[in-house]
C-alpha cells in the first residue's frame, strides 16, 4: 500500500524556486530571464505558481544554480498529482477486466 501525501504538502516547484533559490540569490526576475534567454513573463508565470516547469527550464535552473533538473521535475510531478488527487472522486473510471 502506497503512502498518501496530503495535497497541502506539495509545493509548486516555481514558488519553491522563487523562495529558496531566486530570492536568496538576490537576482531579479528580469535579470534571470535575460540570463536564461527566456521572456520575463514566462519566468514570472512559473515563479508565481501559474505555469508548470518544463524540462528545458529545469535544465536552465540546474545550469545556473546547481539544483538537479530531475529533482525539480519530480517536485512538479508530485505537485500535479496532489492537485489531481484533490478531485480524484470526480474521476469515474472502473477497473479494466483482464482478457481471458
Amino acid at each position: 500500500m502506497a503512502l498518501k501525501m496530503h495535497p497541502s504538502l506539495a509545493a509548486h516547484v516555481g514558488e519553491w524556486l522563487k523562495l529558496e533559490i531566486v530570492e536568496p540569490a538576490g537576482v531579479s526576475v528580469t535579470a534571470l530571464a535575460q540570463h536564461f534567454g527566456v521572456s520575463r513573463q514566462a519566468l514570472s508565470t512559473l515563479l508565481n505558481g501559474n505555469a508548470s516547469l518544463s524540462a528545458d527550464m529545469a535544465i536552465r535552473f540546474e545550469k545556473a544554480f546547481g539544483v538537479k533538473a530531475d529533482t525539480l521535475l519530480r517536485m512538479q510531478t508530485a505537485y500535479e498529482l496532489a492537485q489531481a488527487r484533490e478531485h480524484e472522486a470526480d474521476i469515474k473510471v472502473d477497473r479494466l477486466a483482464r482478457a481471458a
